[in-house]
């Protein structure tokens, strides 16, 4: 599976595929093609048939037999040529292994395959059967136009007798082939038509009759029959009562809700994918299946339309009854290619790739080789559950003339409905079918298994008995199809489908003889590959190292930090690949952090919470660490200064605010410095400044000194400055110092503000000093 947004790709492991389709390959050959070892179930025949053109030759010669005028004779042109076999038959022979005694015994009389040629008049119809091997004729049909009537119409001998009627059917029966010496009689005076029974030819419980209808005095129909037992003939109509059920509810009730709910999430998700999806698909699937039922034109009109007007009508109704059945299942698929492919892409898988994706040339063409090894991979268990059906369940098959080659118009389009049932079949049952289950059940194996039963039912009409083994055999290569979708993705389950059923039919094809036949079997054998790499020459992305536009990787995740931290999502890891947050710009380190630190990170503030992280009491916090840097207020490194590389005190200045300095009419004081408003004038630039709230001492007395237990650090003395005018005359160095003093701890700044207060309280008293003079 490949997860939506990134470039597709499929890794499928050849070295083991290859052996196993070499293994299956070896195992369907010596199974179904090699008639030394086909089963009874699989076995068709492999004495070369003769040509469409053959039996109408045959036909014919065999015209100028036919008990009407000469003139009738000619009028009878423009032959067609039908296959037709007798199910039932080929079916009894099959069931009790009887293809043996079969071949040797009967089917030179009576074979089960046959070439029926078909001449029509304005006045006879005739239908003359012809071996499909030896090219004799085995009997005919003849029937005026006007009341065209089937092949086993009652007999109406009218004025004839018994006598009469041999005399008429004796010659016809010679020139068929039979030793007439040899038939014995059964029907009596009183019965119509004839019945004779030919003692040599036996086939189990049952025995060759030849039957003869009269009509208008003249022979109409000589056919021979080998009828199975009543038990045989009951037990075939329950089970195909059984299956036509089986296929209503599989093709029509089931398929028909899957219908409907594709409507349904084709609507609710069409944000995951496009209506443009599947158009291309559809109209394919749409033109091969209108394509298949006017090919099928012969069939049809040997079944219904030969039976006057009414017959036409019939035909015609059918006809348009399968187109409008076709464009429905149309309609159906296309919905179900959107809905599909909206479920999986809201699931984040990419099923279903689209052409302009990274990678999808490459993936096209690894699509294509998977679906030819599994389609060979699925011959081969096709194989062996029928051998292994055949002996524990009685499994049998019959044959069948409506899906025939030869019953179609231009037999080379046969393999082209391999494409349809391809298409169709794994858009609606693999596609849609097993997302939308998974979404109700919770679980991929329940819904394939679904999915396949449904599709299996709709085949249950195959002549395969008992019929519970087609669903059985299905349900298994089903599995298999929902295998190769969800292991690769909805192109090589498309492939493996198309290339297992064109192999079937290009077989049947290419059964049919003739290099033309051949040459096409093989061709439609290749077809899929051709368009596999026909898609990958000319799209534009054929893989990530040839993308357009090409292809940059993503960026490393980076780590996605919220305020909750790691304890409470979302963290790293939380969300998945292909919805992870976006990496937050990268910030310029904060002062002081670690190279590898993550920013934001709450635990670093951790230590400010943890008491032995603290300074211990009694120590100088304004201390330089020798190692710290300094910031300013901005972030910016402030190179200390001369006084703290070389460990002196630096200086410290007045920063109490004069009494003549005015205020704003805010109601703040200026920020302007007075050096005249200092008390006591001017003093050393290296002397300190009384900032305390008392008086300077006067004369001998002695000097306050701060208790150094009150800041909490070690303090140093300070004693009145003379003067400060020194100190305003330099502002630069003012500012520095200034500079220097912010970067010392707060305990410094308290106790500057405690000596400000000292030293304001000082002036005043002076000043009233002076006023009282």
């Amino acid at each position: 599976m490949n997860p939506v947004g990134q470039p597709v790709h499929i890794k499928p492991n050849y070295k083991w595929l290859g052996i196993l389709a070499v293994i299956a390959l070896l195992v369907f050959l010596f199974t179904q093609v090699f008639p030394i070892t086909a089963s009874d179930t699989l076995e068709a025949q492999q004495t070369a048939s003769i040509t469409e053109q053959q039996a109408i030759e045959s036909a014919n010669t065999f015209k100028a037999n036919l008990p009407i005028d000469a003139s009738d004779r000619a009028a009878l042109n423009n032959p067609t040529v039908t296959y037709v076999t007798d199910p039932e038959l080929s079916g009894y022979i099959a069931r009790e292994k009887l293809s043996t005694e079969y071949t040797r015994n009967i089917e030179k009389w009576a074979p089960y395959d046959v070439f029926r040629v078909h001449y029509q008049s304005y006045k006879y119809a005739v239908d003359v059967d012809v071996h499909m091997n030896s090219g004799n004729v085995l009997g005919f049909h003849l029937r005026p136009t006007e009341s065209v009537s089937s092949i086993s119409a009652q007999s109406d001998d009218g004025s004839l007798i018994l006598d009469e009627k041999e005399k008429l059917a004796i010659p016809l029966l010679q020139k068929l082939g039979y030793d007439t010496s040899k038939l014995k009689l059964q029907t009596t005076d009183i019965e119509t038509g004839l019945d004779y029974l030919v003692p040599d030819a036996k086939l189990g419980e049952s025995t060759l009759h030849i039957e003869i209808i009269f009509e208008n005095d003249q022979v109409a129909a000589i056919t021979p029959t080998l009828t199975p037992p009543a038990s045989y003939t009951s037990y075939i109509k329950s089970q195909t009562s059984l299956a036509t059920w089986l296929t209503f509810l599989g093709y029509g009730l089931f398929t028909l809700v899957l219908g409907v709910l594709a409507i349904v999430f084709a609507s609710l998700k069409r944000k995951h994918t496009s209506f443009k999806r599947g158009i291309v698909l559809t109209c394919v699937y749409t033109a091969v299946s209108m394509i298949s039922v006017f090919n099928m034109w012969p069939y049809l009109e040997r079944e219904y339309g030969q039976t006057g007007w009414t017959g036409q009508l019939t035909l015609l109704f059918l006809v348009i009854l399968q187109l409008v059945l076709n464009v429905m299942m149309a309609v159906l698929l296309y919905f179900s290619l959107v809905g599909g492919d909206g479920l999986w892409r809201e699931r984040g898988l990419n099923m279903w790739p689209r052409s302009r994706e990274i990678g999808y040339g490459k993936y096209v063409l690894h699509s294509a080789a998977v679906g030819y090894l599994y389609a060979i991979i699925l011959l081969g268990v096709q194989s062996i559950i029928y051998l292994i059906m055949e002996p524990a369940f009685g499994v049998f098959s019959s044959t069948d003339d409506s899906s025939s080659p030869y019953n179609m118009v231009v037999p080379a389009l046969f393999p082209l409905l391999a494409w349809m049932a391809g298409i169709g079949e794994e858009g609606v049952y693999r596609l849609f079918g097993i997302v939308m289950l998974k979404k109700l059940l919770r679980n991929t194996f329940a819904a394939a298994a679904i999915t396949s039963i449904i599709w299996a039912l709709g085949h249950t009409l195959y002549p395969i008995y008992p019929v519970y083994s087609r669903p059985i055999e299905l349900l298994i290569i089903g599995l298999l199809f929902s295998l190769v979708f969800i292991r690769y993705g909805f192109i090589a389950a498309v492939f493996a489908h198309v290339m297992f059923d064109t192999i079937l039919m290009s077989l049947s094809l290419m059964s049919l003889g003739g290099w033309g036949n051949i040459t096409l079997g093989i061709v439609y054998i290749i077809l899929p590959a051709v368009i596999a790499y026909i898609i990958y020459r000319y799209t534009r992305n054929k893989g990530v190292e040839n993308a357009y536009p090409p292809y940059v990787p993503p960026a490393p995740q980076q780590p996605y930090m919220q305020p909750g931290g790691y304890g409470t999502p979302p963290f790293p890891g939380y969300y998945p690949t292909s919805q992870q947050p976006p990496a937050p710009p990268v910030q310029p380190p904060y002062p002081g952090q670690a190279p590898n630190e993550i920013p934001n990170d709450p635990r670093r503030f951790h230590m400010y919470n943890d008491p032995a992280q603290r300074p211990a009491q009694g120590t100088d916090r304004s201390e330089p660490t020798g190692t710290a840097p300094s910031f300013d207020s901005y972030g910016n490194p402030v190179q200390p200064s001369t006084e703290q590389q070389t460990g002196q005190q630096p200086s410290s200045i007045s920063l109490h605010k004069s009494p003549h300095q005015e205020t704003t009419s805010h109601g703040s004081e200026t920020d302007s410095y007075h050096p005249s408003s200092s008390p006591t004038g001017s003093h050393d630039e290296g002397s300190a400044v009384n900032l305390n709230k008392t008086p300077a001492p006067q004369g001998n007395e002695t000097p306050i000194i701060p208790n150094d237990s009150s800041f909490g650090h070690t303090g140093h003395e300070t004693t009145p400055s003379p003067s400060t005018s020194e100190a305003a005359q330099h502002p630069s160095h003012e500012s520095t110092l200034a500079g220097e003093h912010k970067q010392s701890h707060s305990d410094t700044i308290e106790q500057a503000q405690s000596d400000e207060e000292q030293a304001t309280s000082s002036s005043e008293n002076e000043l009233d000093t002076k006023k009282d003079s």
